[in-house]
């Protein structure tokens, strides 16, 4: 699987963009926020990527951090959120924001993006709401109601993807590194991090 991409950006349109790899152009489709961040054509660019298959339709979205790739997977887990829905809403509301509308059960905030009605908006943010505090690069997931910020990218984005990769949900894989986090230390290596994060999420 493409988990992250680097290369010379090509081409953009309105919700995707061509990152040539070596000569290999990358279709990826990304939020506005992340197109944003971009640059100009020609400049190099990074994102961390997401692959997508379905009967009809197989796509590459790509997230300018892990923590936006992190909140795409979880939002996509809720019924009647596809790929193109979860995008509108990571154009709308940056992922402090989608957290804080989560947990505060603001379905007007998600609302807010394009092709998202009050119901599914509803029905988001109270399915998200136990979930959203344990998301990396926000506070949660701490141990004895201590919060913890799990950072974006590196180890921990890693280890989440890992614990994902063997069946974990993302809130759950996010919690458990967070809290192997706050027991190991910010020097945490990536095994070491998995390790113990194995035993939080299955305990």
């Amino acid at each position: 699987m493409i988990a992250k991409l680097t290369g010379r950006l090509d081409e953009t349109g309105e919700d995707w963009a061509v990152i040539d790899v070596n000569g290999v152009g990358y279709l990826v489709f990304c939020s506005a926020r992340t197109l944003s961040s971009l640059g100009d054509v020609g400049d190099t660019a990074r994102v961390f990527t997401q692959m997508q298959v379905s009967e009809n339709d197989m796509r590459l979205l790509g997230f300018a951090a892990g923590e936006e790739r992190d909140w795409f997977r979880l939002l996509t887990g809720v019924q009647g959120v596809g790929s193109k829905v979860a995008l509108a809403i990571l154009s709308a509301l940056s992922t402090a924001e989608l957290r804080e509308a989560c947990a505060r059960v603001d379905a007007a905030s998600v609302a807010r993006a394009n092709g998202v009605g009050p119901k599914l908006a509803g029905r988001i943010v109270n399915e998200l709401k136990d979930k959203a505090g344990a998301m990396p690069g926000t506070a949660g997931g701490g141990v004895g109601g201590v919060a913890v910020a799990t950072p974006v990218g590196g180890a921990s984005a890693d280890a989440v993807s890992a614990l994902e990769n063997l069946g974990f949900k993302p809130g759950v894989a996010a919690q458990a590194v967070a809290r192997a986090l706050d027991e190991l230390g910010d020097g945490a290596d990536e095994g070491e991090l998995i390790r113990v994060a194995l035993k939080k999420a299955a305990g």
